[in-house]
C-alpha cells in the first residue's frame, strides 16, 4: 500500500518545481518563471503537505479495497510496480533534462553576463580615452595659453626694453647736443679769443712796422741828405778825377787795339807766305768734313738697324717680342716667359662650339706651318667689341711659340704723311722676327677703307697703298691678323687679301653662364692669384650672405643677354669693387644684384645710343 500513497505523493508538486511533462520555465525572465501556489496553513500539518489532497488517498484506499477482493490482486500489484518504475525512470528523466535545460539557461546566463561586462569595459575604455583626449586638449589649451602668456609677457618686456633704450637713446642725444652746444659756444668763444689776439697782433705789427719804415724813411732821408751836401761839396774834385781816369782809359785802348792789329797782320803774312802750312790746313778740313758726314751716315743707319732689330715701332702698342731694354727691365718676367710651356689655345677663353672647332683647327695649321717654314695665312676676325678677338690673337701666338704685336688703325690717322713711312718700319720689323711674328690689326676699317669713301684723304689713300704694297704675297715672317666690328667698310683688295673670316659673335646663355662662372671665381672668388707674392697677405671676399650662388649665376646668366665676353667681365669687377667698398670685404645678395641692374641698364643706354 506503500507505493499507492507514495505516487499519491510523487504526483503533487513540490515547492519552486514546476510539473512533470510541464513547460520548463524560460531563462532570464522572472516574469516567465512559474509560481508556486499558495500555500494554505493547516494546524498542525507540516509545510510539505499543506498542499494534500485527501481524496486521492480515498480513492487509493477504496482501489486497494477492491483489489484485495480481487483473486488478481498479486498480478495487479505486479503491474502496478512495473508501472511505478516506469513512471519513476520516466520522472527521473524528466528531472534530468529538466537539470540541463537549468544549466543551459545558466551558461547561457553568464554568457549574457560576460558579454554585458564587454560591452561595460569597452564603453568605460571609450569614456576614458574621450576623458583622456579631452584631458589632453585642456592640457594643450593651457600651454598654448601659457606660451601666449609668456611670449606676451617678453613682448610687453621687448617693449618695455625698447621704450627704455629710445629713452636712454634719447636722454643721450640730449646729452650729445648739449655738449656739442657746449662745445660750439666753447669754440666760438675760443675763435672770438683767438681773433682778438690775431686782432691785437696784427695791430702791435702794424704799428711796429709803421714805426720801423718811419725809422727807415728818416734814416734814408739823413743819409741821402749827407751825401748829397757831401757830392756838392765835393763836386770839382769828382770832375777832375773822371776827366783824368777817362784820358788814361782811352789811350790804353788804342794801344791795345794797335797791338793786336799788328800781330793779325803778321799772322796772316806768315801763313800766306809759307804754302806748307796752307796745304795742312786745307787737308785737315777736309777731313773733318769727311768725318763728320760719315759719322751723320753711320749713325742713320745704325739708327734704321737698331730700329729693325732691337727696338719696336711706333704704332706697335704692345709686344711680345723680347727687347733688350725690356729684358734689363723686367728680367724676372722674361725669363718666366721663356720658361712657360704652350697651353690650350682656348684656355680661359668661353666661345660658341661651331666657332671653337674652327680656331682649334687654325691653331693646328698654324703650329705646322710655323714648324714647316710655311707660308703663313691672313685672317679677318669680324664682330661686337669685346667677343675675344684680341684675346685669342695673342693666345693663338702663345701657343704656336711665336711672338706677337697688336697695332691700331685709329693710331694711322694723326700722323698723315708720316702714316707710310711708319707702316713699313711695321713691316721690316715684322720681318726680322726668328720665332715668327703675327701682326694683329685692331680696328682696322679706320685706315683700310674703300678708297673711293668721301673721307679718305690722300694721306690715307697713300697708307692704303703701302698696306696692299706690303701684303701683297703670303709672308713665311709673319701673319697678319685683321680685326674690326664694320667688314664691309673694308676696301675690296683687303677682303682679297684674306685667306679665311671668322664671325665672333655674342655669347649664348650657355657660353654666358661659363663666362659668369668663370669671372665670379676669378675677380670674387680668388680676388688675389694663388701665385701672386700677395696671396698670403690679401683678404679674402665674404660671401655669407649668399644662399645659393649657383642659382644667383645662373639668374645672371639669363639675365645678361646680349652682353659680350668683356661686359661681363666688367660685372665680375663691379662686384669685386662692391665687397672690397665694405670694411668687412663682403658681398651681400642685395648689393651683388644691384651692381647687376645697373650694369643691365648701363647696357641698354649704350644700345640705344648705336640704335
Amino acid at each position: 500500500m506503500s507505493f499507492l500513497f507514495g505516487n499519491a505523493f510523487k504526483g503533487a508538486p513540490q515547492d519552486g518545481a514546476a510539473m512533470p511533462g510541464g513547460p520548463p520555465p524560460a531563462a532570464g525572465d522572472d516574469a516567465n518563471k512559474p509560481q508556486p501556489p499558495k500555500k494554505q496553513e493547516i494546524p498542525g500539518v507540516p509545510g510539505s503537505f499543506a498542499n494534500f489532497d485527501p481524496s486521492g488517498l480515498e480513492r487509493a484506499a477504496k482501489a486497494m479495497k477492491e483489489l484485495n477482493q480481487s483473486k488478481h490482486a498479486q498480478q495487479a500489484l505486479d503491474i502496478s510496480k512495473k508501472q511505478e518504475d516506469t513512471r519513476q525512470l520516466e520522472f527521473q528523466a524528466q528531472i534530468k533534462e529538466y537539470e540541463a535545460h537549468t544549466e543551459q539557461i545558466k551558461l547561457r546566463r553568464v554568457g549574457e553576463e560576460q558579454e554585458q561586462h564587454r560591452k561595460t569595459l569597452q564603453a568605460e575604455s571609450e569614456e576614458f580615452k574621450k576623458r583622456s583626449q579631452y584631458e589632453d586638449q585642456l592640457a594643450r589649451r593651457r600651454y598654448d595659453d601659457q606660451l601666449a602668456q609668456q611670449n606676451r609677457a617678453k613682448a610687453d618686456q621687448l617693449k618695455m626694453q625698447e621704450r627704455q633704450q629710445e629713452e636712454q637713446l634719447q636722454r643721450q642725444r640730449a646729452l650729445e647736443a648739449e655738449k656739442a652746444r657746449q662745445a660750439e659756444d666753447q669754440l666760438k668763444k675760443q675763435e672770438e679769443s683767438v681773433k682778438r689776439q690775431e686782432a691785437m697782433r696784427r695791430a702791435t705789427i702794424e704799428h711796429e712796422a709803421q714805426l720801423r719804415h718811419k725809422h727807415e724813411m728818416e734814416r734814408i732821408e739823413a743819409k741821402v741828405r749827407g751825401k748829397a751836401q757831401a757830392d756838392r761839396e765835393n763836386r770839382e774834385i769828382n770832375l777832375e778825377k773822371l776827366r783824368a781816369k777817362a784820358v788814361e782809359d782811352r789811350a790804353t785802348a788804342l794801344e791795345t787795339i794797335e797791338r793786336r792789329g799788328k800781330l793779325i797782320t803778321e799772322g796772316i803774312t806768315n801763313f800766306i807766305t809759307d804754302w806748307e802750312k796752307v796745304s795742312a790746313t786745307v787737308a785737315g778740313l777736309s777731313l773733318l768734313a769727311l768725318g763728320v758726314y760719315s759719322s751723320r751716315g753711320v749713325a742713320t743707319v745704325a739708327t734704321r738697324f737698331a730700329e729693325a732689330r732691337i727696338g719696336k715701332p711706333k704704332l706697335v702698342r704692345e709686344t711680345s717680342r723680347l727687347t733688350v731694354g725690356a729684358a734689363l727691365r723686367n728680367p724676372i718676367k722674361t725669363a718666366r716667359r721663356l720658361m712657360d710651356k704652350p697651353e690650350d689655345v682656348l684656355q680661359g677663353i668661353v666661345f660658341k662650339p661651331t666657332l671653337a672647332t674652327q680656331l682649334r683647327d687654325i691653331t693646328v695649321a698654324t703650329a705646322n706651318t710655323r714648324t714647316n717654314r710655311g707660308m703663313y695665312r691672313n685672317l679677318l676676325f669680324y664682330g661686337p667689341p669685346g667677343t675675344g678677338k684680341t684675346l685669342f690673337a695673342k693666345s693663338l701666338a702663345r701657343r704656336c711659340k711665336m711672338d706677337y704685336a697688336i697695332m691700331t688703325g685709329g693710331d694711322i690717322l694723326p700722323m698723315g704723311a708720316e702714316g707710310v713711312t711708319a707702316i713699313h718700319k711695321v713691316f721690316d720689323w715684322a720681318k726680322t722676327s726668328r720665332r715668327g711674328l703675327l701682326l694683329f690689326v685692331d680696328e682696322a676699317d679706320a685706315f683700310l677703307k674703300h678708297r673711293s669713301t668721301a673721307n679718305v684723304n690722300e694721306d690715307l689713300r697713300s697708307a692704303l697703298n703701302a698696306f696692299l704694297y706690303r701684303t701683297g704675297e703670303q709672308s713665311d715672317k709673319f701673319m697678319l691678323v685683321l680685326a674690326t666690328n664694320k667688314p664691309s667698310d673694308f676696301d675690296r683688295a683687303i677682303e682679297d687679301r684674306m685667306d679665311d673670316m671668322l664671325h665672333f659673335g655674342l655669347p649664348d646663355e650657355h657660353e654666358r653662364q661659363k663666362l659668369v662662372e668663370q669671372y665670379f671665381e676669378r675677380y670674387v672668388v680668388r680676388p688675389v692669384p694663388q701665385n701672386s707674392p700677395f696671396a698670403s697677405s690679401g683678404k679674402k671676399i665674404n660671401l655669407e650672405g649668399f644662399k645659393d650662388i649657383s642659382e644667383k649665376l645662373r639668374e645672371v646668366a639669363v639675365m645678361t643677354e646680349g652682353f659680350s665676353g668683356r661686359e661681363i667681365s666688367k660685372l665680375a669687377v663691379s662686384w669685386q669693387a662692391s665687397a672690397f667698398a665694405n670694411a668687412d670685404y663682403a658681398l651681400t645678395q642685395d648689393a651683388f644684384e644691384e651692381r647687376t641692374v645697373k650694369m643691365m641698364e648701363q647696357h641698354e643706354q649704350k644700345k640705344s645710343w648705336v640704335d
